[in-house]
């Protein structure tokens, strides 16, 4: 059995060129889609959350894009990709001669963004040093360039993204609490590929058709069996790692069918949910039922539940009416006569 090509793509009405389509806008990530709905024609500060690879930067442009500055840069900066020392001439710029080797001006992203959006992705990752200046642009839209005591003054909507635990970081000192506050005006947490599974089917035939189309391919049918695959692993780098998977696939399909590597797959399928924790009453009330159950309801005597269970007959009666225990129905369900 096969499964049949369904190419049912949600976007955003009238969207720019380069939008990517909105799946999930009704699954897993409706909620988020809404939130970028109803802050993205507003100027707020927005933090998006969520684990490696669950599309921060798509949602990060789909903001700028339905925004009224959608007309003007969209300027992103990763602040775990670029050096410590080097992260605040990337941001704010330098003045010729600031530092050794400075032998020209350079204009920094946040200048570059101006009456745009500036996207700092990994902001956790910002230094506790640059962390006061960017401060001062969300409440300024001033700042200096390095080696400049001239004020250049901007218009500037900042979105951030992070994967880590920014509360933690304030608690333990490593994130200013002003910056966070700041930066935590309208919050939206992506929630990771494993807790939306609805969502993979549109996701597999999105990516299928898009590097189908960049390869020259014609791929139009997925067999069931590996469409379970993929819906039924963890996915731990979430939909950054479906795409790479997928891409991988198309490559390796000579014809029409798809054909994933499916032995990475099965060798980390999704964890299951871990039950949840049983109360002490529960076990005990479980353990009392089936000792009962062994000794067909006898509770008294040598063979008894009470001797079975090292305790007294007055404490087991006890521990069976506080508990809810029938001694009638549990001989009953062991097929003895009350």
């Amino acid at each position: 059995m096969t499964a049949t090509i369904s190419k049912t793509v949600l976007s955003f009405p009238n969207p720019p060129a380069e939008t990517e389509p909105t799946i999930g806008a009704e699954g897993g990530m409706r909620q988020a889609w809404n939130a970028v709905r109803v802050v993205a024609p507003t100027d707020a500060a927005v933090l998006i959350l969520g684990e490696t690879g669950t599309g921060k930067e798509l949602i990060a442009r789909a903001i700028h894009n339905q925004s009224q500055r959608r007309h003007n840069p969209y300027v992103k900066i990763n602040c775990a990709a670029i050096p410590a020392g080097l992260l605040e001439t990337e941001l704010f710029g330098h003045e010729r001669g600031a530092f050794t080797g400075a032998l020209t001006q350079t204009t920094g992203r946040l200048q570059l963004a101006d009456r745009g959006t500036l996207f700092l992705d990994e902001v956790g990752d910002l230094p506790l040093e640059l962390q006061p200046k960017l401060l001062r642009v969300l409440q300024e839209q001033e700042f200096e360039r390095l080696g400049s005591t001239r004020t250049i003054r901007v218009n500037v909507r900042v979105v951030t993204a992070t994967n880590l635990d920014l509360m933690e970081m304030v608690r333990e000192r490593r994130f200013r609490a002003d910056l966070f506050y700041r930066l935590n005006v309208f919050p939206i947490t992506l929630p990771p590929l494993r807790e939306r599974s609805e969502d993979i089917t549109d996701l597999v035939w999105h990516f299928v058709e898009k590097f189908a189309t960049r390869m020259n391919r014609n791929i139009d049918v997925i067999p069931d069996e590996v469409m379970e695959a993929l819906q039924v692993y963890d996915w731990p780098g979430n939909v950054r790692e479906l795409q790479n998977v997928i891409e991988r696939a198309v490559i390796l399909s000579e014809g029409p069918v798809l054909h994933p590597p499916l032995s990475t797959l099965r060798a980390r399928p999704r964890s299951p949910e871990p039950a949840a924790p049983r109360t002490l009453a529960e076990t005990e009330r479980d353990h009392i039922i089936e000792v009962l159950q062994r000794s067909r309801g006898v509770i008294s005597g040598r063979n008894g539940a009470a001797a079975l269970l090292g305790v007294k007959r007055t404490t087991l009666h006890y521990r069976m009416r506080k508990l809810g225990i029938k001694q009638k129905r549990v001989c009953m369900a062991a097929g003895e006569p009350a």
